[in-house]
């Protein structure tokens, strides 16, 4: 996760490494987020990062992401209080 100083916005990014456990695939994206930040000026890497096991190779149709979280709201409420908020930038 990214946040762009001078936007105002922070970044959620899906990257795909080849890695034999979740703490290569991470430090492998964080060293890949530090050059990210390099290039992109104003953009800063919150320290925050994810594995998530893919088996065998992605194709059509593949799942690369997946969260679960335990929630008592109804489905609408939901998807508004953790992902159409009304604050995604649109650029």
């Amino acid at each position: 996760m990214f946040r762009h100083r001078v936007l105002g916005v922070y970044e959620e990014r899906v990257t795909l490494w080849t890695a034999r456990s979740p703490e290569e695939a991470i430090g492998r994206a964080e060293t890949e987020a530090i050059a990210y930040c390099e290039v992109l000026d104003e953009v800063e890497y919150t320290g925050f990062a994810e594995s998530f096991r893919i088996d065998g190779t992605p194709g059509e149709g593949a799942e690369v992401f997946s969260l679960m979280r335990e929630s008592g709201l109804p489905p609408g409420e939901y998807v508004r209080r953790f992902f159409a908020t009304g604050d995604e930038w649109t650029g």
